[in-house]
């Protein structure tokens, strides 16, 4: 059968708990079911990196590419990871041209030590996820760290052999893979692809909603898919949940 869902609004969830939610109260409470339960979850975010913006609260300069014009996103330095303090460096990068910059720590246009990141992506998730559950195994899947030859494949069937609790990805996990011991999929920002200026943004997210649902429950266990989104009322979004793919294609 396929796996249920629940959808939870993050309107609701911001304006309980603040605008800084990452996993809401619903999918975090899930989460903790199935690890004591020693199932497996697997988290997407169609969305790598730390934050997505690096803004100047004083000035309100932001971190553009210059070759593409457009937001640069933030990722955790690569050859240092956390420094002594739980302080981070910071790279800005452009997923278009490959630019890429060292976050300063004053603005570059008027000096001010305001700078403030904005957004999240897949690196933001398992940070908080490993912050959220210290003892749970954690895996991420996107561009940036299957870089590696070969890094893909062995995280996946680390995945597979139970090695790991949680995978967190980008869609690379969306379709394609079957996990018997996957009972629970979180969607973080199903919506995140609706807000792109591309007529096919509506049909692009249906796909991947309806694809990434059916990671949960291809076992034995019956499998529930929790989906947050700002825009539950979105007739993609609430259509996947039911796959109806005939009201979706009329609908279009």
């Amino acid at each position: 059968p396929l796996a249920s869902v629940r959808v939870v609004n993050m309107r609701d969830e911001y304006a309980d708990e603040g605008p800084d939610v990452v996993i809401s109260r619903d999918l975090a409470a899930s989460i903790e079911d199935r690890l004591s339960r020693r199932e497996q979850v697997v988290i997407l975010l169609n969305r790598r990196g730390y934050s997505t913006a690096v803004i100047c609260r004083q000035c309100g300069d932001t971190f553009d590419c210059p070759n593409c014009s457009i937001s640069l996103t933030v990722h955790v330095a690569r050859s240092s990871g956390p420094a002594q303090g739980g302080h981070y460096r910071w790279r800005a990068r452009c997923h278009y041209c490959n630019y890429s910059v060292m976050v300063p720590k004053a603005c570059r246009k008027c000096a001010a030590p305001y700078l403030e990141h904005t957004g999240f992506g897949t690196e933001k998730v398992e940070q908080h996820l490993r912050d959220r559950f210290p003892d749970a195994r954690i895996g991420r899947v996107d561009r940036d760290s299957v870089r590696r030859k070969g890094a893909l494949s062995s995280l996946l069937s680390r995945f597979a052999a139970a090695e790991l609790d949680i995978l967190v990805g980008t869609q690379m996990i969306a379709k394609g893979h079957d996990f018997p011991g996957v009972t629970l999929v979180g969607v973080i920002s199903a919506d995140v692809g609706l807000g792109l200026a591309d007529f096919r943004a509506a049909e692009r997210t249906f796909q991947l909603l309806t694809q990434v649902s059916g990671r949960a429950g291809r076992g034995e266990r019956l499998g529930e898919a929790v989906i947050q989104t700002l825009y539950p009322e979105h007739y993609s979004v609430r259509l996947a949940c039911s796959q109806d793919y005939v009201a979706f294609f009329d609908k279009e």
